[in-house]
C-alpha cells in the first residue's frame, strides 16, 4: 500500500523544486535522480543528482568523514543508492539530512551547543564532548547507540549506528543544575507522516517484536500502559514505535551507565517536529483516537521528559551574527 502524502510533504518537495530552479541552495544540481517508488524508478525532480549537494556545502566533506570513520550508515532510499559507498542520499525531504543541516555546524560550539540544550530544557548549566565518537568528537553526535544490545535487536552482534537497532538522531551530553549528568537524546522529523500499520501484527516479524520489547516496556518506569499483551497496542504504530524504542534505549543506557562510556544519571527525550507539519502532529492515530502529542503524552509517566520543539525554535538562541551564513541556508530551505 502506498502512503498518502502529506500537505506539508508536498509543500517542501515543491519548495525543493523550486529552489533546484531558482536558487544555488543545492550548488546547482538540477535534480531528476532515479527514485524507487513501488519497486520502479523515476526521475525524481526534487531527488538530486550529486547527493553531496543535499548537505550545507560548506561542510560537507566534514560531515562524510565523521560518518565514514564513525562507521555510522547514512540513511539510503533503496536500490538506487545501495552501491554508493555510505553517502549522504539525495532525497531532498530526508529527515537525517536536515537534521545534519541544522546542528552538523553547530556541533564544535559549546555555548552554541548550550544554547540548544538550554531551548530543550532551562536548567542545564553546561554540556560535555561525547567520546563515543572516536573520531572527530564534539558536543553533538549523530546517529548514536548504546556500547551493548539492550533491547535485543542485535542477535549476538554489536549494535551498528545508523542501521538494523535502535538509534537517536542526534545526542547532547549535558549537565544539570541538580548535579545530574542528563542524556539529552533527539529525534528529528522533517516531511514525515504515517499510516496505520500495526508493527506488532505484520507477518514475519510482529511477534518477534513484541517478544523484544514487551518485557523492557513492563519495567520501564517511563512508559505506562503496561499489560501483558501489548498486540495493536499504541507502541506499535508511527511514531510512538520509534519513541517508545528510543525511550527504552535512553534507560538502559542510564541503568548500565557502568558499562557505558556515557555515565548518564537521566535524560530528556527531544521530539523536533517543524510546527507546519500538521499531517504528523494532528493526525487522529489508532487505537488512541487523538492526536500526536496527546497520544504519546498519554504513555508516559513523566512529561517532563518529553519536549516537542520545532527546528526553528531549537537553535533560536545561537549567535546570530556568528551563524548568519547557517540561519540564511536554513530559512531560505526548510523555514
Amino acid at each position: 500500500m502506498t502512503r498518502k502524502k502529506g500537505k506539508y510533504e508536498i509543500q517542501q518537495s515543491n519548495k525543493a523544486k523550486y529552489l533546484i530552479k531558482n536558487s544555488n541552495v543545492f550548488n546547482g544540481d538540477i535534480g531528476g535522480k532515479l527514485f524507487p517508488i513501488n519497486g520502479t524508478h523515476f526521475p525524481k525532480s526534487d531527488y538530486l543528482l550529486n547527493s553531496r549537494n543535499n548537505l550545507l556545502n560548506f561542510m560537507t566533506q566534514d560531515v562524510i568523514d565523521y560518518f565514514t570513520k564513525n562507521e555510522i550508515a547514512f540513511w539510503k532510499t533503496g536500490i538506487t543508492e545501495v552501491d554508493e559507498h555510505n553517502m549522504p542520499t539525495g532525497h531532498t525531504l530526508s529527515s537525517q539530512i536536515s537534521c545534519i543541516n541544522h546542528l552538523f555546524p553547530l556541533r564544535n560550539d559549546r555555548k552554541a551547543v548550550l544554547a540548544i540544550a538550554k531551548t530543550i530544557c532551562s536548567d542545564i548549566v553546561d554540556v560535555f564532548e561525547i567520546t563515543t565518537d572516536k573520531f572527530l568528537p564534539a558536543y553533538i553526535a549523530f546517529e548514536t547507540i548504546s556500547e551493548n544490545d539492550y533491547l535485543n535487536e542485535c542477535i549476538g552482534q554489536k549494535p551498528t549506528r545508523g542501521t538494523m537497532c535502535t538509534s537517536v538522531d542526534a545526542l547532547i551530553f549535558a549537565q544539570h543544575q541538580n548535579g545530574k549528568k542528563i542524556l539529552l537524546p533527539i529525534e528529528w522529523k522533517y516531511t514525515e507522516s504515517y499510516d496505520d500499520t500495526d508493527k506488532s501484527t505484520e507477518k514475519g516479524r510482529g511477534k518477534t517484536r513484541l517478544s523484544r520489547y514487551t518485557n523492557l516496556i513492563n519495567n520501564s518506569t517511563q512508559l505506562k500502559q503496561k499489560y501483558k499483551d501489548y498486540t495493536s497496542s499504541i507502541y506499535f504504530f508511527e511514531p510512538f514505535y520509534q519513541l517508545m524504542r528510543q525511550t527504552l534505549l535512553t534507560e538502559q543506557m542510564i541503568a548500565n551507565k557502568d558499562a557505558e562510556l556515557i555515565k548518564a544519571d537521566d535524560y530528556i527525550h527531544a521530539h523536533i517536529i517543524p510546527s507546519e507539519n500538521i499531517d504528523l502532529l494532528n493526525k487522529e492515530y489508532l487505537p488512541s483516537k487523538q492526536d500526536m502529542e496527546t497520544t504519546w503524552r498519554s504513555c508516559l509517566t513523566n512529561q517532563e521528559k518529553y519536549k516537542i520543539i520545532s527546528p526553528k525554535d531549537l537553535i533560536t538562541n545561537i549567535d546570530k551574527i556568528k551563524y548568519k551564513k547557517l540561519i540564511n541556508y536554513l530559512s531560505e530551505r526548510y523555514w
